[in-house]
């Protein structure tokens, strides 16, 4: 009962963060949060600027987790909202409504106002809705009455975001815009001046570079109260020793030589200006997302009281009827009651052709309706639809951290203490040891602090993992996380399902042959059993036998994988394969070389006995899917091990094989011993992907490295594998893996060049090619090559918008032909 309890109140809850602009400042975020009780796990995302935090919430709030990120000196996004609520009298009304708001997880605070009615709210959409909150109010006693108008959630990210930008682009134009001419006048001879240059130089740049770089002293600030040394800290140290050392020569202290207001100013407005490029294209690489949720309806037109009316989609209840014309969006996901039209659905499911919808079809939330009125009945919303679920899957997703990333976090836990001493250590040896100038030694070690920059290691693998993953939802392929990712570049096995994968899973019956009894009594007997069971070759069989009258079965058993038996009438009647026969000691010698002619055909051969002697055999057979052909020798053509694993005979199997150029066939296996075949091959140094229907081979796409599940386009959230295609196309299995290996590469790259810039440019700036090639680096170029490191990282991420896996080209050239 206790471990019950506990896993209730274990929940998660993801934090937009503003401010986070570097590796060390995500890892100072998650060991600020950390830090509270009750706080399991913290995984920070640099790429989109969120923490994921698993938390109990008998012993911390959302709210102590969000003033730990605020207290660590970063700020909370959160949406907010503005409900109008009927029915409160008094102030207990107001505390009544407060309280019943707050109770509801997700929510940062609430504020009632009586005379106006209305309720402003601030909280995280990760955690609540809009319709948790109307049934809060409800639940209390009152009235909700709907969203204000004009006062809808509003996207604070968005703003924030463009806010930021804004602030950064106005500091570094100013910077440059003074800067600039500063710089010109300290290296262009001019005449006399009747005042002091220096004074000069000191009362115009003032003011300036206290507007551009207050942020970076600021962000310095909040790491050294925190007690963490990041970048800020050391981009401080060095506009700082620029700007002290001048105000040291403007007073005599030091030599006209040290005068170095344009290169603070200019270096400042370089730092900003890479920030300010920094977030522009960080800003661009969930736009997979922002795409998904913009499919979402804001209204739907309902039917209430024999009327249509428009509400907006949280009032949208399931059972609800719901309108939808020709040129609108569909709101929620339902099942058509009345009318008929064709629903684009490409949005979601990729598929070009509208598809025509009739009573009884299921339409999904954010698809078109095309060219006529449907009505449907409201069977999912809000957070169950399935565009929601897959916005989520996406969402955590790109939070997530394949185990490439522990190589960046571990280089960034030492990279500034690194740098730290290499600054020091080139001051110490240029003005000490080899006796150059003291301007010179300051030059060096200014320049080594400002070209050092983790952020783009910090960057490398989010960004990547979050375009690439947004970039698979596009294409149709789910990534669920960034492990994912990266095994897919190991995989040396594709193992898949046949009924439902390589097959179009809907068998039709081809032969009926009967022994001692006529077709049409053998189909009504075995019809009659099989009506009870869900197994698509059942279903055939009744299919079949439609416009016979068929009777209720008695004493339905079933033997897994094997067949079933049930008392129709008198006559006790099995169904089943070889395996079940020879259990029974049921002999089928009279049918065996018909069954082997069928079986060589590729059709699966069912065996009926009455009254335990063999009554006949029934052969269906199962059709290709139309690209399954073109999926195995895609995968053939990477050098993948391709087998095929089903309970068929082994004959059966091998036929079906040979149809699509499979050799390795692994037949006769049970459901339940799939996943045992699975572990085999990894027994044998084999690293194996599954690719299954997600529902029946659960448990093999849950042994396998990487679990492909092939997704119907309505049951995503259900779906077992670490990636789901949502389309029933095997060329998005190939697909997903190629996608997975192209954005492992990138990650790849990005390190390499998060390093190489680092690991070239740093002993650079301390001079090691002075004594050598008299090259030197100045300061201001030094902090164009830091912000150069992370605008390289994250556009070389962003590059992947464009990416389209060789196995979608050639599919799509194929068709046009």
């Amino acid at each position: 009962m206790f471990s019950i309890k506990m896993a209730e109140e274990r929940k998660k809850a993801e934090l937009k963060i503003s401010g986070m602009t570097c590796a060390m400042c995500a890892t100072t975020i998650e060991k600020s949060i950390l830090s509270q009780e009750g706080v399991a796990d913290a995984q920070r995302n640099l790429g989109n600027e969120t923490a994921v935090v698993e938390y109990d919430s008998a012993k911390v709030k959302l709210a102590d987790l969000e003033k730990a990120v605020t207290d660590a000196g970063y700020d909370v996004i959160n949406d907010k909202v503005v409900l109008k609520i009927g029915g409160m009298t008094c102030a207990m009304c107001v505390k009544t409504i407060e309280d019943a708001i707050n109770s509801l997880d997700g929510i940062s605070s609430v504020t009632v106002n009586l005379s106006a009615e209305k309720a402003h709210i601030t909280y995280n959409p990760k955690m609540a809705t809009i319709a948790d909150m109307k049934s809060a109010i409800e639940d209390a006693g009152y009235q909700y009455l709907g969203v204000a108008a004009g006062e809808g959630t509003k996207d604070l990210e968005e703003v924030a975001r463009e806010r930021d930008l804004r602030e950064k682009r106005n500091r570094f134009i100013v910077g440059f815009v003074v800067g600039v001419p500063l710089m010109i006048l300290m290296h262009v001879p001019v005449a006399e001046f009747p005042f002091s240059m220096a004074y000069f130089m000191l009362v115009v740049s003032a003011p300036a570079f206290i507007y551009v770089s207050h942020p970076i002293f600021h962000a310095a600030y909040r790491a050294l109260k925190n007690r963490d040394l990041n970048m800020d800290v050391m981009y401080s140290m060095g506009i700082g020793v620029a700007f002290v050392s001048s105000l040291l020569a403007t007073s005599d202290i030091l030599t006209e030589d040290f005068l170095f207001y344009d290169t603070a100013l200019i270096l400042a407005s370089f730092l900003t200006i890479g920030r300010y490029m920094e977030t522009r294209a960080k800003g661009r690489t969930s736009e997979a997302i922002k795409k998904l949720v913009g499919l979402q309806s804001k209204t739907a037109t309902v039917i209430h009281d024999n009327r249509e009316m428009k509400i907006p989609i949280e009032d949208v209840q399931i059972a609800d009827i719901v309108v939808v014309k020709p040129g609108d969006k569909i709101p929620v996901d339902g099942e058509v009651v009345g009318g008929e039209s064709y629903v684009d659905e490409s949005m979601i499911t990729g598929e070009p052709i509208p598809t025509l919808k009739i009573k009884g079809d299921n339409v999904i939330g954010g698809t078109l309706n095309k060219n006529g009125v449907i009505r449907f009945q409201a069977t999912k919303i809000g957070r169950d639809t399935v565009l929601s679920q897959i916005i989520l899957l996406v969402e955590d997703a790109q939070g997530s951290r394949p185990p490439v990333q522990r190589i960046a976090d571990k280089a960034v836990s030492y990279f500034i203490p690194v740098v730290l001493t290499i600054a020091i250590l080139s001051f110490v040896v240029w003005y000490f040891i080899i006796g150059n100038t003291l301007l010179f030694a300051l030059t060096a070690l200014i320049s080594v602090l400002v070209i050092a920059c983790p952020c783009a290691l910090g960057l490398a693998t989010p960004t990547a993992v979050t375009v690439g993953v947004g970039r698979g939802a596009e294409l149709g392929v789910l990534i669920k996380n960034g492990e994912a990712l990266e095994i897919s570049e190991k995989l040396t096995t594709i193992v898949f399902d046949k009924t439902g994968t390589l097959t179009r899973g809907k068998p039709e019956v081809t032969d009926i042959i009967s022994i001692g009894t006529d077709d049409s009594e053998l189909l009504r007997l075995v019809a009659s059993v099989e009506k009870n069971s869900q197994h698509p070759l059942a279903e055939a069989i009744v299919r079949r036998a439609q416009g016979i009258e068929l009777v209720d079965s008695e004493g339905f058993d079933t033997f897994g994988g094997k067949g079933v038996t049930a008392k129709v009438g008198r006559k006790e009647v099995l169904i089943g394969n070889r395996i079940l026969f020879s259990e029974r000691n049921i002999s089928y010698l009279e049918a065996e070389a018909k069954i082997v002619q069928l079986e060589e055909e590729g059709k699966t051969v069912i065996l009926i006995a009455i009254d335990n002697v063999v009554g006949g055999i029934i052969a269906i057979a199962d059709t290709l899917k139309e690209r399954t052909k073109d999926a195995i020798e895609e995968f053939k053509e990477m050098k993948f091990n391709v087998v095929m694993i089903t309970g068929d005979n082994a004959r059966t199997a091998h036929s079906i094989a040979e149809q699509i150029g499979i050799q390795n066939v692994l037949a006769e296996v049970l459901p339940q011993d799939k996943a045992n075949e699975v572990k085999k091959l990894q027994e044998r140094g084999a690293v194996v992907a599954f690719v299954g229907d997600g529902i029946n081979d659960a448990p093999a796409l849950a042994q396998a490295d990487v679990g492909i599940a092939i997704g119907s386009g309505t049951d995503i959230a259900i779906e077992s594998g670490e990636i789901v295609l949502i389309k029933d196309d095997l060329i998005d299995a190939v697909a997903a893996v190629q996608l997975g290996r192209k954005v492992m590469s990138r990650i790849k790259l990005n390190i390499f060049w998060a390093f190489a810039y680092n690991a070239v440019l740093i002993p650079v700036a301390a001079g090691i090619l002075y004594p050598f090639f008299n090259i030197t680096f100045e300061p201001e170029l030094a902090g164009l090559a830091m912000a150069m490191s992370s605008v390289t990282v994250v556009t070389l991420s962003l590059m992947l918008k464009r990416y389209v896996p060789p196995a979608k080209k050639r599919a799509k050239k194929n068709k046009r032909r």
